[in-house]
């Protein structure tokens, strides 16, 4: 219910072109069946359909910000947050919809810990209904991996489409990077949570449904097949590289990042040369790796902040990493992804 009480949560929404989406998104939040205040807030990112005149005509009770230009995810939730009234943070994607016990489940289950952290539903895809993830695991080179087992509930990540946060430990984490631009920035965020102690975990009941893919196309299994952008790849294997250079402890980043890069090269060598396309090796890996040296000042001063707030032994933070390659088993099932502009 929204009410001119202060609200226990915000739920903030980035909004691009997605005028198509809103309705079901919002209509998701407005039937929730909880007996708490709450608000919503939409950061338009200087769409061009007509997204505005569908918030301000349908949804008055809406808090808009409208931004004069494009600047991605990462801005857009910052902006958001910094004008969060509630005492948690709600951030949902505008291609998601919740289950109507949703908000009340994430604040049952805070409330029911004893170090309040980031949260997230089960996700279920939007057109099957097929469960897609319990929260994600990640690999030794920082890919998520879908945790679909039912009992358990600490994660490695979240992802920023339904994830829910108290507002100041936000502040605490520093929000989301906006030199990641975007992608990964949930990995960044939950990583640094789990590094300074505070919890990551999936609900076990509730859920929300997802157009998977759909802010930056691919990453969804269509025909059998993963199909994904070059944009997606290009800003997926930077800025995981990004994180894994943040936040992974000493001693087992100097092996682990060697291996990174060579096992990047290898990949976009091989890829390049089976798809005949320089392009993906120069624009997706090259550029991850180039990334890297290039940003090698402003990833010391993150991990400096990131490391001297670690509280979590190094075995209980990789805890939640798999030893199997993620990509070598998707590889495995689905075969060489298609790739596209």
């Amino acid at each position: 219910m929204i009410t001119s009480s202060p609200p226990i949560c915000t739920i903030c929404i980035a909004n691009y072109n997605g005028e198509s989406l809103l309705v079901e998104c919002i209509d998701s939040i407005l039937n929730q069946q909880c007996e708490f205040e709450f608000e919503i807030i939409v950061h338009d990112d200087a769409s061009t359909d007509k997204s505005l005149e569908l918030l301000h005509n349908k949804y008055p009770q809406v808090r808009t910000i409208e931004s004069k230009e494009n600047v991605g995810f990462c801005i857009s939730n910052n902006r958001m947050v910094s004008q969060a009234s509630g005492e948690f943070i709600l951030l949902l994607n505008n291609d998601a919809t919740l289950m109507p016990d949703a908000l009340t489940t994430f604040y049952k289950h805070a409330s029911s810990q004893p170090i309040s952290g980031i949260l997230t539903l089960p996700q279920y895809d939007w057109e099957t209904g097929h469960l897609v993830d319990r929260g994600c695991l990640l690999d030794l080179f920082y890919n998520p991996v879908p945790n679909l087992d039912p009992g358990r509930t600490s994660v490695a990540m979240v992802i920023g489409a339904c994830l829910w946060i108290p507002k100041k430990l936000w502040i605490e984490l520093g929000g989301f990077p906006v030199w990641f631009e975007s992608i990964a920035e949930d990995m960044q965020i939950c990583c640094h949570a789990r590094l300074a102690g505070f919890p990551v975990e999936v609900t076990q009941k509730s859920g929300y449904r997802h157009q998977q893919g759909n802010s930056f196309g691919g990453n969804r299994i269509t025909d059998g097949r993963l199909k994904t952008t070059y944009r997606r790849r290009r800003l997926s294997e930077r800025n995981k590289t990004f994180v894994m250079s943040v936040c992974t402890p000493f001693p087992v980043l100097w092996l682990l990042l060697p291996l990174h890069i060579l096992t990047l090269t290898l990949e976009g060598l091989l890829l390049a040369l089976f798809k005949r396309d320089r392009r993906l090796f120069v624009d997706i890996y090259a550029n991850a790796i180039y990334s890297v040296i290039h940003k090698r000042q402003r990833i010391s001063e993150e991990r400096l902040l990131v490391q001297i707030s670690r509280v979590t032994p190094t075995k209980i933070y990789l805890s939640s990493f798999t030893l199997f390659p993620h990509k070598l088993r998707m590889l495995i099932r689905y075969g060489i992804p298609r790739l596209t502009c």
